[in-house]
């Protein structure tokens, strides 16, 4: 839309283009450390107008592109490119790192993304129960989608404490269907908010679940009623819950930054109460930086 990206670079990126013209290709000048397959990619990429001069680039400073092959950020390091690459663009840059250092790409991306869009188009919002529930009716499920290690119900039952809301939870499993379909119905009834955990595990009830939504409706379900479900990706799930409800999720976070930033936003840290009780604050605030720097770091090397 803003005319910024070649429609031919950009195809390169996706598909990584073919080879024409094999049997005229000139040969690889840096047998010694770069692989044929390696060479093949950079007479691909070649084909580009903009890349013409790439195998010659190679050719006359073999050294800094072994270094930059070699190095372990590559999508850092396009300083020590010769002036062919560093006269390119941010998005040519990436088509480089593509054919040099595939594995790269992911974080070559990510740098790119920052660098044109902004820093929070990379990085997982910040898990908001308030904001969720704001978007949603008692009519409208609202639907945790579960990632590996994270669990939102500590949050959810604190977020219910402070709402002064009832809730009752169930986790869903062979023979629990029609215990969970009392507890719905109670809860429409009362107010209650009900919970049903790992969906994923009861496929063969996801039939009832779905007529049990799509039965709600306004007029015979108080006000305050909430129905939260809990699943991991599965091709199972209702589409009909999905299309009608609100939609959620707890990414763990990447980096140390991320890492700290759910420690400070997480129960009890972020209870202002909690927070400021300590009459040692100078102290206090070291140490709490001490332990979520390190839980942090510890969470970066599983």
């Amino acid at each position: 839309g803003y005319n910024k990206m070649d429609p031919e670079e950009w195809r390169q990126l996706l598909t990584g283009g073919v080879l024409l013209n094999v049997d005229k290709a000139p040969r690889n000048p840096c047998k010694t450390w770069l692989d044929d397959k390696l060479w093949e990619a950079i007479l691909t990429v070649a084909q580009l107008p903009a890349f013409r001069g790439l195998p010659k680039s190679v050719a006359d400073a073999p050294e800094a592109y072994r270094a930059f092959i070699e190095h372990p950020e590559p999508h850092t390091a396009y300083g020590g490119l010769p002036a062919f690459c560093k006269d390119m663009n941010d998005f040519q840059q990436l088509l480089i790192l593509r054919t040099l250092r595939l594995d790269k790409l992911v974080p070559g991306i990510s740098k790119f993304c920052a660098s044109e869009l902004g820093q929070q188009y990379i990085e997982p919002p910040p898990f908001d129960l308030e904001g969720t529930y704001n978007d949603s009716t008692n009519t409208s499920p609202l639907v945790f989608i579960l990632s590996p290690g994270v669990d939102p119900m500590l949050s959810l039952l604190k977020f219910a404490e402070s709402k002064g809301r009832k809730i009752d939870s169930i986790s869903l499993g062979q023979g629990q269907g029609p215990h969970a379909e009392r507890m719905v119905a109670t809860g429409q009834k009362e107010g209650y908010w009900i919970v049903l955990q790992n969906c994923h595990l009861y496929v063969s009830w996801m039939i009832t679940l779905e007529r049990i939504v799509e039965e709600m409706v306004p007029d015979s379900v108080s006000d305050n009623f909430r129905l939260w479900l809990t699943s991991y990706p599965s091709p199972h799930f209702p589409v009909l819950i999905l299309q009608n409800g609100i939609k959620t999720t707890n990414e763990p976070p990447m980096g140390l930054r991320a890492n700290m930033i759910q420690s400070y936003l997480a129960d009890p840290i972020s209870d202002p109460e909690f927070f400021g009780k300590c009459q040692k604050q100078h102290i206090w605030r070291k140490m709490l930086f001490g332990l979520c720097f390190l839980h942090a770091w510890l969470q970066e090397r599983r």
